[in-house]
């Protein structure tokens, strides 16, 4: 189930408003299809990113996925604990899961990204492009 309280990107990031900050993950479908994660680069802490510019790395047993800033903003918090258990965006990949947060974010490319049902259509298309 795709929680629809946050904003999705056709690259599979998630961001969430919550506390004035813009918290940003990968989605289950995301974390599904890259199979068991193994390593996260996060990114660089009061750096700031560009809607879509790319910021970090997730790695997997099958492959290497890069993270991009879903809205542009100033990066002020990572996740330290993936560092030694990258496997949270496996178990938890909306909560726990979280790779970064932004502040100053940029309100107007929030609203544009996708909302929950339009995300979930992007993956039914894909599917049946397979």
């Amino acid at each position: 189930m795709t929680p629809s309280d946050r904003r999705y990107t056709e690259t599979h990031e998630w961001v969430k408003i919550e506390k004035g900050l813009a918290v940003v993950g990968i989605s289950d479908y995301a974390q599904e299809a890259l199979g068991d994660i193994t390593f996260v680069e996060l990114p660089e802490t009061d750096h700031n990113v560009e809607q879509e510019e790319e910021c970090g790395v997730i790695e997997s047993v099958k492959a290497a996925s890069d993270i991009y800033a879903p809205i542009g903003g100033t990066i002020v918090e990572i996740n330290d604990a993936l560092d030694g258990t990258p496997e949270i965006i496996n178990e938890d990949p909306y909560g726990e899961g979280w790779i970064f947060k932004l502040a100053n974010y940029d309100e107007e490319q929030f609203e544009e990204l996708l909302d929950a049902a339009d995300y979930e259509a992007l993956h039914e298309d894909e599917e049946d492009d397979e």
